[in-house]
């Protein structure tokens, strides 16, 4: 198939699946259900970020993507240090906090182990920031409603920015990479999986912990 042809299926299919993560919820403010507990949340789904476009780094041959790893990297990190400064701002006592101290999602275990590189970009940069960019937007509509315009516009005019290039970037790039048959099916696997995980991991987080919007994947 040729590469633009399944770039864009694969965009039809993503948005099928993601059609789920974007139901509207009730926004209740509760204490497990607040601005800086979400916040909390996100550094771990940044750091996360960070770590991933890291470690693929060394092993992706093609130097486009070795740099658009590398400059999500750089974003993810300076997210992680804006959002942290965020809670500090809100009174939050930052010393000692650990974001892997529960240990790291099987959405980064189950990305961490993938290869390929138009699998890689399918599910990283493609899927998972097209993720991340519904549930910033949840979690920006939560923001406003809990009157917290200064939260709301870090992510609408920082970080939403970042991860739209990150995602249009992926775009790009999977349409120079994926170009056999075999790349392409692996691609689409991947996609399918990280939304598969990222759904699960947004059900484990309503139902043991009655928490949702939290920003980023």
């Amino acid at each position: 198939m040729d590469t633009k042809d399944f770039v864009r299926e694969l965009e039809q299919s993503n948005e099928r699946l993601l059609a789920v993560l974007r139901c509207p919820l009730a926004i209740q403010l509760s204490e497990k259900m607040n601005v800086k507990v979400l916040l909390k949340m996100a550094l771990k789904n940044e750091m996360e970020a960070t770590e991933l476009a890291a470690f693929w780094l060394p092993t992706t041959a093609e130097l486009d993507v070795k740099l658009g790893f590398a400059r999500q990297a750089g974003d993810e990190a300076r997210h992680y240090r804006l959002i942290e400064d965020r809670l500090r701002e809100l009174g939050e006592d930052m010393t000692g906090f650990q974001p892997f101290a529960a240990g790291r999602s099987p959405l980064f275990q189950y990305l961490s182990a993938l290869s390929g590189t138009a699998e890689r970009i399918a599910a990283g940069q493609f899927t998972r920031e097209a993720i991340a960019l519904i549930k910033n937007e949840q979690f920006i509509e939560f923001c406003r409603g809990a009157g917290d315009a200064a939260t709301a516009r870090l992510y609408e005019e920082v970080i939403q920015p970042d991860e739209t290039f990150h995602h249009r970037l992926g775009k790009t790039l999977l349409e120079k990479y994926a170009l056999t048959e075999e790349a392409q099916e692996k691609a689409r696997r991947a996609a399918e999986k990280t939304l598969e995980l990222a759904e699960e991991l947004q059900e484990i987080a309503l139902a043991k912990m009655g928490v949702h919007h939290a920003p980023g994947c």
